[in-house]
């Protein structure tokens, strides 16, 4: 009897090493295994215009910004006299950054030969379109403002 008495001690001191754990040791603990599950390549929210509406689905956000986001560039490339030689059918793939504040930047613009060679001020024209678009709330992550990278096609058709 004595010795199965010994043995549940030894078990029960085993497995009790965790309740003797430091307090931080177990915080950290929690910590990890929060960080693992949180997937830092989708967002929570997408940066958001005036006119969209927050309480949305996430779909519903994410095409409200880019929708806006292609309106604006689009009305910005109708004025624009595009001067080509031959008919220019092409995408133009433009990556920007929304930042912390709501801020935007442009990280880059393909360059297209036959377009920069003839219309050398296009990068110009979208990079102040950007700049002139209406103030952006930041993308959120567990509702912290977060800085997010995007990538926008803007399909050229000078056919017409």
């Amino acid at each position: 009897m004595k010795k199965w008495i010994l043995y549940g001690l030894v078990l029960l001191g085993m497995g009790s090493c965790d309740w003797f754990a430091s307090r931080e040791t177990r915080t950290r603990k929690l910590v990890d295994q929060e960080m693992q599950g949180i997937n830092f390549n989708e967002l929570d929210q997408f940066p958001l215009f005036e006119d969209c509406d927050e309480t949305a689905a996430k779909f519903d956000q994410r095409d409200c910004f880019q929708n806006t986001l292609l309106m604006h560039l689009s009305m910005t490339l109708q004025d624009f006299q595009f001067r080509t030689e031959q008919p220019l059918r092409d995408t133009v793939w433009v990556d920007f950054l929304v930042d912390q504040k709501g801020g935007i930047s442009i990280l880059e613009i393909e360059r297209h030969p036959q377009l920069v060679a003839q219309n050398p001020e296009f990068e110009q024209i979208i990079s102040g379109s950007l700049r002139s678009l209406p103030r952006l709330q930041p993308a959120l992550k567990r509702g912290v403002p977060v800085s997010a990278q995007f990538r926008i096609p803007l399909i050229l058709d000078t056919d017409e």
